[in-house]
């Protein structure tokens, strides 16, 4: 199977299976001498583990990571960064029954077209769990954006037909409730649907939001590697992902020039700036230096104990409950699977402009 790395010069390449011994990641391109530990990767991955409220799966999983290679005297020694996580809690047999039909808004289907062959359990290298690997990789992207002063937030702006409402954010909640959601409000208010959704044996869907600051302007390129470009493929690649945004995103489309552009001025310290943000930080695929906001639509879970019409395997029509323990909201724990593949793909936009210019490249090795 192609297609299971992602990046040019900093580079993860995931592996595993939901139902097999472990998922891992290798992770190229990382600079030498980042000070890393277990417990940096940890923390994130700890942010996406299952079992944490009434709203993800109760899959119990510690998710406990441990590096390989890569590191030595708890620095990164320039070479690949090899981390795995054991899987401990599968309970295979809860898919027996599905081996032979293809599930309702899963990736049965075409997984057995292209490769005439599947791993039924959990969906395999389809399922959710393979962000592990993103997640860890992503970790160490974000830790080197931030020793370069580039931070990043995310958090649930939407589930299902309830959204944050901006004069109450408050980056603060966001820990505070089960949702990740920066309005108390909402978050209280989307708990009450989802339980509705619960009960009738349902799922619901959700908005995942990600601002990073500090970003200079003119990372990105203007034609096929646009760094907005390039966030959206990073995101569409994640599991459930159905939409895309950055700044205004389809309500552009409804705006005109007048009020859609973004005027410049000039900020107290006399340096350039915009007063306003569109755009989401981007202007002709690179980014212009205010704040990159992006947005990602996540489908409802597909795999709920409802009844739901498919077709074996000879193509007879059956009904079928899906078994098995799973979340009926995806976008709390996916909060951070964006997070990490927005972290990667700009960190690998950042190394990539260090060559933009014949005096950045002069400074570096005539200093």
């Amino acid at each position: 199977m192609a297609g299971s790395s992602f990046g040019n010069l900093f580079r993860i390449t995931t592996w595993g299976e939901s139902h097999g011994k472990g998922i891992g990641v290798v992770v190229d391109g990382c600079p030498a001498g980042l000070p890393l530990s277990e417990a940096d990767i940890q923390s994130y991955l700890d942010r996406r583990k299952p079992g944490q409220s009434r709203f993800t799966t109760q899959r119990k999983e510690a998710d406990s990571v441990e590096i390989l290679s890569g590191i030595f005297e708890g620095k990164t020694t320039g070479t690949p960064i090899a981390m795995t996580v054991l899987n401990t809690d599968q309970r295979s047999h809860d898919y027996s029954e599905i081996a032979s039909c293809y599930r309702p808004g899963h990736a049965d289907y075409p997984f057995d077209q292209k490769y005439g062959f599947r791993d039924y359990r959990g969906g395999g290298r389809s399922s959710a769990r393979e962000t592990i690997g993103r997640v860890a990789g992503g970790a160490i992207a974000a830790k080197i954006l931030n020793e370069l002063g580039i931070t990043l937030l995310s958090y649930v702006c939407a589930v299902g037909p309830v959204s944050i409402d901006r004069a109450r954010f408050d980056a603060d909640a966001i820990g505070r409730n089960a949702l990740n959601m920066p309005d108390e409000k909402a978050a209280a208010e989307a708990e009450a649907y989802l339980n509705e959704c619960l009960a009738a044996n349902n799922s619901s869907g959700g908005v995942v939001e990600c601002v990073v600051n500090g970003l200079p302007a003119g990372l990105g390129d203007p034609v096929f590697e646009k760094l907005d470009a390039n966030l959206a493929k990073a995101i569409f690649s994640i599991g459930a992902v159905k939409g895309f945004e950055i700044g205004d995103g389809f309500a552009a489309a409804r705006a005109t020039g007048l009020t859609n552009n973004d005027a410049f001025g000039r900020s107290a310290d006399g340096s350039i700036e915009k007063k306003t943000n569109h755009s989401g930080g981007t202007l002709g695929g690179m980014s212009d230096g205010a704040p990159l906001v992006l947005r990602a639509a996540f489908k409802p879970t597909p795999s709920i104990s409802a009844a739901q019409q498919t077709v074996s395997r000879t193509g007879e029509e059956i009904e079928i409950r899906i078994k098995g323990r799973h979340d009926p909201v995806i976008v709390p724990r996916a909060v951070v699977v964006v997070e990490a593949m927005t972290a990667i793909t700009v960190l690998d936009a950042l190394l990539s402009n260090m060559t933009a210019k014949l005096d950045g490249i002069a400074g570096f090795y005539r200093r």
